[in-house]
């Protein structure tokens, strides 16, 4: 069936239309956000029948929402709703259920496929963290964009911008009602008690990791009576939210003696901690043309020394030890770009300030002695936790709780805990000296070879299973089924370096391709003239692609060489250059166009109009997206409404 030209452009622009309202659906449809049910009252849960994925498939599981006081001190406060699930046990007998403690601060507590590992004869209880996983969430875009909008994350003029982003984020939050005192640890446990009542379990077994291990001390000290057994993976005792340099510098030392003994690393370097603090200390500031970040280079440094393990790749500490022997200024630039795009959204930066602020006088006094006294990777890290000597902690609310949790108490809580010998984040010396003998009932572990926690999880997953499900049967302790992993210095699959060239490659090659596509449309039109109506649709569609990406990239290279400041996934990169090519190229493409100056002008204004409005709506990776899009819709927008009109002036009225 042929419509008639009137209907076709009736039909095309109700597709236009059509489009844009399916993307402000998916944009702006609420997610799976729990929301407070009608008339739920305080400690109140709700659950159904479900089934939650782990590494071994789907299992049964029951999953609702637990409904507490944002703020249980205050009588008056609201309400808010927190996930809860369930995951059943899968063969009697039942033994204690195994709550589950996720690490961050500013992570959910509600992705665990691993629990799979722990439910032969145990239900695993996933409570979702407050500030994160429930209704209200404390994200912080300001800080997020002072992070991408810097010429390094934590050099001196970053470090005053995100401080004051965070205070922007905390006053815009109160504002809006929100009670930053209640997201403290103390509270955190409370809502594991509350579900753990609700559920109707007497004793709880608790499995934590990194950060949620602080949860879980608190736990022990504030309801030991719920508690049969504790295991701590990654353990972070009182004090310890940010990295102490010394102790940093003692773990490039380990790794030090181990390149010693190992012939392809010992060839490379007489002293691998050495060879890194020169690194470091004679950072280039550019790989040819491309600007070099380097307190960037410094944080991605601390967190890929973390793990070891060839899961966690290229962000291990392989894959950065050879960016510094083998990298030269392409790794650097490679761990730079990363940095960029990786550690602004890794976390929910208000419920990151919430919970960190227990250990608020501990950053103030490492930075009132000095700071950094002279180690190999510096301040940087811990000025991107923390923000500086003037950081976050001078403008985020304390919750009064946190007095009474910020140093070591005695328990007799029974405790496992769990350390990698090489974990750089969670060093286990710390819960040895502190944590430890404290413990009545207390247990350590230390797991040679292996890093932060995903080493535990990825390394001998039977063994790793068998010493967490007999402590909990038993008491007992068994690590026999694990052994030594020794560090593989060469397996780096994905260097940095090749990273450099995939990044440089991409971004040039497709550059090339869009102004190759455009060089064609237009050779065509001067050779052949304007296109026929159903070819200028074909060619509108299957040109914006190359073009969208043509011009994206080429605002990527901008950034990457002349302006360091502009985030490549933000819309100043985005929109300019995509709506250039792809609004240039419609134009090229439609049919008949009038005077090609005033045309070519419309169809531009009309692409970039539409990238700016859509872009707007997204973040991260969904902003290029939306951004093409957007100019395209704009572009073909114009170019329809200027051949309708130029038609209706040739036949008159």
């Amino acid at each position: 069936m042929r419509f008639p030209p009137s209907r076709r452009r009736t039909v095309v622009f109700a597709g236009i239309a059509a489009v844009l309202l399916v993307l402000s659906t998916v944009i702006f449809w609420p997610d799976g956000t729990p929301r407070v049910p009608r008339g739920a009252a305080p400690d109140s849960l709700t659950v159904q029948p479900c089934t939650f994925d782990t590494e071994a498939g789907a299992q049964a599981a029951d999953c609702g929402t637990l409904v507490v006081a944002e703020n249980r001190t205050n009588p008056a406060s609201s309400l808010i709703a927190l996930p809860v699930v369930r995951i059943r046990a899968t063969a009697q007998p039942v033994g204690e259920p195994i709550f589950r403690l996720g690490g961050g601060p500013g992570l959910s507590n509600m992705d665990f496929p691993q629990a799979a590992r722990l439910t032969d004869h145990h239900d695993v209880v996933l409570v979702g963290y407050r500030g994160v996983d429930g209704s209200r969430r404390l994200d912080c875009p300001e800080v997020t964009d002072a992070l991408q909008s810097s010429d390094g994350m934590t050099g001196a003029d970053a470090l005053p911008a995100t401080s004051r982003a965070f205070g922007k984020c905390a006053n815009r939050l109160q504002r809006s009602g929100v009670d930053l005192t209640g997201y403290s640890a103390a509270q955190r446990v409370d809502d594991m008690e509350s579900a753990r009542k609700a559920l109707g379990y007497q004793r709880i077994d608790l499995v934590s990791s990194s950060a949620g291990t602080r949860t879980a001390t608190v736990y022990g000290w504030r309801h030991p009576e719920a508690l049969l057994r504790s295991a701590m993976i990654s353990v972070n005792p009182p004090g310890h939210l940010l990295w102490n340099p010394r102790t940093t510098d003692s773990q490039f030392g380990q790794y030090a003696d181990l390149c010693r003994a190992d012939a392809a690393c010992a060839a490379k370097t007489p002293d691998l901690a050495a060879s890194i603090r020169d690194g470091v200390a004679t950072m280039p500031s550019r790989w040819g043309p491309l600007a070099i970040k380097d307190t960037n280079v410094r944080v991605l440094s601390q967190y890929a020394m973390h793990y070891n393990g060839s899961a966690s790749a290229p962000n291990n500490a392989p894959a950065a030890i050879d960016a510094y022997l083998d990298g030269g200024p392409g790794a650097k630039w490679a761990m730079s770009v990363l940095a960029d795009l990786a550690l602004p959204t890794s976390t929910v930066w208000g419920e990151f300030a919430s919970f960190s602020m227990l250990d608020a006088p501990d950053a103030k006094r490492y930075y009132a002695d000095g700071g950094d006294p002279g180690s190999i990777l510096g301040n940087a890290s811990t000025d991107f936790l923390w923000g500086g000597p003037s950081g976050f902690f001078t403008a985020w609310p304390d919750s009064p709780e946190n007095a009474g949790y910020r140093t070591v108490r005695p328990s007799a809580v029974e405790t496992l805990l769990i350390g990698g010998e090489l974990d750089f984040s969670t060093p286990p010396v710390n819960a040895t000296k502190e944590l430890l003998p404290s413990l009545s009932r207390g247990h350590q572990v230390v797991l040679p070879g292996l890093g932060h926690t995903d080493d535990f999880w990825g390394h001998r997953p039977e063994a790793g299973k068998h010493l967490l499900t007999t402590f909990f049967d038993t008491g007992r302790v068994d690590s026999s089924q694990f052994d030594r992993r020794p560090v593989d210095f060469e397996a780096v699959p994905l260097s940095m370096s090749t990273i450099a060239g995939l990044l440089v490659g991409v971004t040039t090659g497709g550059v090339l391709l869009g102004l190759l596509v455009l060089g064609l449309l237009a050779r065509r039109r001067h050779r052949r003239g304007a296109p026929g109506r159903r070819a200028s649709r074909w060619v509108r569609v299957l040109t914006v692609l190359p073009l969208g990406l043509g011009g994206w990239f080429l605002g990527v290279l901008f950034a990457w060489t002349l302006a360091p400041s502009w985030f490549i996934l933000g819309s100043a990169v985005v929109v300019p250059g995509a709506g250039l090519l792809i609004g240039l190229g419609a134009y090229l493409a439609a049919p008949g166009s009038g005077g090609r100056f005033p045309g070519a002008v419309a169809a531009v204004a009309g692409a970039l109009a539409g990238a700016v409005l859509l872009s707007l709506a997204g973040t991260g990776f969904v902003v290029p997206v939306l951004g093409i899009v957007g100019a395209a819709l704009g572009a073909n927008l114009v170019v329809g409404l200027h051949g309708r009109r130029r038609r209706a002036v040739i036949t008159g009225p």
